[in-house]
C-alpha cells in the first residue's frame, strides 16, 4: 500500500485525473454488475419451462403474474408484453416482442460504452504524463547545474514511469470488467431473442393459429 501511496504523490499533477478515471470506472462497473448479473438476469430456461407449464394449463393470469414477480428481469418483460397481447394476431404478437425488445434492450447496455472511453483516457493521460515527466528530466538536463541535476532527472523519471503504470493500472480492470459486462449483457439479449420467438409461437399455436391443433403444443423450454 505504501508503493501506491508513494507513487501517486511522486506521479504529478497527472495522478488526479486518473484517480478520477478509477473511481468514475468503478462506479459504472458496480452499477451494470448489480444491475446485468442481478437485477435483469434470470434463468431462462426454468422461467420459460414454467410460463409454457401454464400456458398448456390454460392460466394465462398465472403466467403475468409470475412475470410480475420479476419486475426488474428483462426476459419476463418482454415475455408479459406478449401475454398481455395473447389473444392478438401473430403480427401484433411479434410488434409486442419487438417493442419490448426495444425497450429493455439500452436499459441492459446503458453506460457500458463509458468503460472503454474511461479505459482509453486513463491509459492516455498517463501517457501524457510520461511525456510530461520526460520534458522534466530532459530540461533537468540541459538547464540544471551539476549539483541539482541528478535530483530532477530522477524526478521527472519517476513522474513518466508512475503516470504510465497507474494510467495502465486503471485501464486494464476497466477492460477486463467491460468485457465481462458486455458478455453478460450480450447474453441476456440473445436470450430475450430467442424466448421472444418462442412465445410467439406458442401463444399463436394455442389460439389456434398454427395448422397443427390436434396435438397441444410443446416448445422445448426445459427446466434445468
Amino acid at each position: 500500500m505504501q508503493f501506491f501511496i508513494d507513487g501517486f504523490s511522486k506521479g504529478g499533477v497527472f495522478m488526479y485525473p486518473i484517480l478520477l478515471c478509477a473511481f468514475t470506472a468503478l462506479g459504472v462497473t458496480l452499477d451494470r454488475v448489480l444491475y446485468v448479473y442481478f437485477r435483469a438476469n434470470i434463468h431462462g430456461p426454468n422461467f420459460m419451462g414454467q410460463v409454457q407449464r401454464l400456458l398448456l394449463d390454460g392460466d394465462v393470469e398465472g403466467a403475468l403474474r409470475l412475470c410480475n414477480a420479476e419486475p426488474a428481469a428483462a426476459l419476463p418483460r418482454v415475455v408479459k408484453a406478449a401475454l398481455l397481447r395473447h389473444d392478438r394476431s401473430e403480427s401484433e404478437l411479434r410488434d409486442a416482442v419487438e417493442e419490448a425488445t426495444l425497450e429493455v434492450g439500452p436499459q441492459v447496455n446503458r453506460r457500458l460504452a463509458y468503460l472503454p472511453m474511461i479505459a482509453n483516457v486513463s491509459t492516455l493521460i498517463g501517457l501524457l504524463g510520461t511525456i510530461h515527466g520526460l520534458i522534466m528530466a530532459f530540461d533537468a538536463v540541459g538547464m540544471a547545474d551539476a549539483q541539482g541535476r541528478g535530483e530532477l532527472l530522477s524526478s521527472g523519471i519517476a513522474v513518466a514511469m508512475y503516470a504510465t503504470f497507474f494510467g495502465l493500472l486503471v485501464s486494464i480492470p476497466t477492460l477486463v470488467a467491460h468485457g465481462l459486462i458486455a458478455a453478460q449483457a450480450n447474453g441476456i439479449l440473445d436470450e430475450i431473442d430467442h424466448y421472444g420467438l418462442k412465445i410467439i409461437n406458442l401463444l399463436n399455436a394455442l389460439r389456434g393459429g398454427s395448422e397443427a391443433t390436434e396435438s397441444p403444443p410443446v416448445l422445448p423450454f426445459p427446466g434445468r
